[in-house]
């Protein structure tokens, strides 16, 4: 079979190239209806005289289509600009630098938070979400900091510990060719222990900078970069991605970065999604590593029903089986009282006690429950290994729990399809499109590229939902008051309609050839 050839004159526009379905018509059509600077997008000026700045929407466009092709790199953007056709005409043969492209990314996180949370309420809008049952869950996003540039107290120590080993065995060499008068080795053994001081003054200072942060932990590249538990024993220096995702579509509804574990995460990701789709209540489908009391609380007083798995408790010899798991207590409301497997009842005295935690908010209050009849209990073995018998703490937020715990027991079939909505988003994400990792230093840049990736999982899912000419036909019919006004987009179509007429060619400047 025989090719084109390459010196074949066409006779094409970009247009004629890109097909109506293809996803680049409905970024163009995204893009081009939504006024950015109410968003907060800042093109970033740099001189007063000379070319104009290019436009955020080009940049804007740019991403959107290299996040969706599994492109993010700015220098390979700015690649895809000069040799692909659908960026071509999406940013009408545009061409901008690979460090404008990276600037823009860096200079507006915010904004792109606020476009994911805009596209969701389009969403909302097009009937793609229900906002009934949300499934939250987080997944671990390595960040650009290596494990040897991330330390803790007992690192600093480590390190500390060795130098001072290492300084006294040259101290010992020093004095040996002292001794036998070996000069050069002297010379090379003062360099050494030299060097060594200055390692050891470097890690002083990193301890001060750890003592003055009042954090457990520093990290020297990315400064919002923590050592997080990924899976079991494995710790990676990350961020800790949160994404709430509707069970009608699987399409995510809420998102944002921390750089924390998921215990006291649950609120902010729930009030987020209630937020983002104006909802007065939902069900929250969650995973036991989010059980916290506090956060439980928080979901109830504002009206968020939550199915959080409970996580059990630890079995051992000479302490609590699990026949007498705190869970298996029974709790009477209107006496204050707990009634245990036995029969025997727990009493308070009434006082409550403070558990303060690593920060102030993380401390709650309890009452302790006790009885006698621990003393003479057959059991008292299996319960407790305490001598004066068992003793169960009540928090503040135990009415919170125990209503969740109600909740997840009995409804056992809809907490299951918590992993099939959101699971699978991680995995796309992650293991498909290669996005486990972050390049951006910095807990509020790394948030704007986070969003920007959500944001194009939802255009990707809804694409296939409803397809390019459908959505683009709901996207003309959606009102927002982020959309432009009618009146500039016609100007703008007026605009490009007479350039491109400017640009037509005219019999007066028309090449004659003549075939004499």
């Amino acid at each position: 079979m025989q090719g084109i050839s390459r010196y074949q004159l066409r006779l094409q526009s970009l247009e004629d190239t890109i097909s109506q379905d293809n996803p680049v018509r409905f970024i163009d059509a995204f893009v081009g209806v939504i006024d950015l600077e109410k968003l907060g997008f800042q093109p970033r000026v740099l001189k007063t005289e000379g070319r104009p700045s290019f436009t955020c929407e080009v940049f804007l466009k740019l991403y959107l289509y290299g996040y969706l092709n599994g492109v993010r790199s700015s220098r390979r953007l700015e690649k895809e600009c000069i040799r692909n056709i659908e960026v071509q005409w999406l940013l009408q043969d545009i061409r901008p630098n690979y460090h404008s492209i990276s600037d823009f990314r860096k200079d507006n996180p915010k904004a792109l938070k606020q476009l994911f949370k805009l596209f969701v309420s389009f969403l909302k809008n097009t009937d793609l979400i229900a906002g009934e049952t949300i499934a939250i869950d987080g997944t671990k996003s390595r960040a650009h900091n290596s494990k040897k540039a991330n330390f803790n107290q007992k690192k600093i120590d480590k390190h500390k510990a060795y130098i001072d080993a290492k300084s006294q065995e040259y101290l010992d060499q020093l004095e040996q060719n002292d001794i036998q008068d070996n000069t050069i080795a002297i010379a090379n053994i003062q360099q050494k222990i030299e060097g060594l001081k200055h390692k050891k003054i470097n890690y002083e200072l990193l301890e001060e900078e750890l003592k003055s942060s009042g954090e457990p932990q520093i990290s020297t590249t990315d400064s919002d970069a923590r050592a997080l538990l990924v899976q079991g024993q494995v710790v990676e220096v990350s961020y800790n991605l949160q994404a709430a995702v509707d069970n009608k579509h699987n399409l995510v509804v809420a998102t944002h970065t921390i750089n924390r574990n998921d215990k006291n995460a649950l609120s902010a990701i729930a009030l987020e999604a209630k937020e983002n789709l104006e909802l007065e209540t939902f069900t929250a489908l969650v995973d036991k590593g989010y059980h916290n009391g506090r956060e439980l609380d928080t979901c109830k007083q504002n009206n968020i029903t939550t199915i959080v798995a409970v996580p059990q408790g630890k079995s051992n010899e000479n302490g609590t089986q699990p026949e007498y798991f705190v869970t298996k207590f029974i709790y009477n409301k209107e006496e204050n009282t707990y009634t245990c497997p036995q029969g025997a009842t727990l009493s308070t005295t009434g006082r409550w006690h403070k558990k303060t935690g690593r920060t102030e908010e993380s401390g709650y209050m309890f009452q302790k429950y006790r009885t006698s009849a621990c003393k003479t209990c057959p059991v008292k073995d299996q319960c407790t290994s305490r001598k004066g018998g068992r003793e169960i703490d009540r928090s503040q937020y135990a009415d919170a729990v125990e209503e969740n715990q109600k909740r997840y027991q009995e409804n056992p079939q809809l907490y299951r399809k918590r992993q099939e909505i959101n699971e699978h988003i991680f995995g796309t994400i992650k293991r498909k499109w290669g996005y486990n990792y972050t390049d951006l230093i910095g807990l509020e840049k790394v948030n704007g590229e986070h969003s920007l990736i959500m944001l194009v999982y939802n255009i990707k899912r809804s694409i296939n939902i409803l397809g390019v000419p459908d959505l683009i036909a709901k996207l003309k019919a959606w009102n927002s008051p982020y959309k432009r006004k009618p009146l500039f987009l016609l100007q703008m179509t007026y605009l490009k309609l007479l350039v491109a007429q400017i640009s037509l060619p005219t019999p007066q400047n028309t090449c004659k050839i003549s075939l004499a």
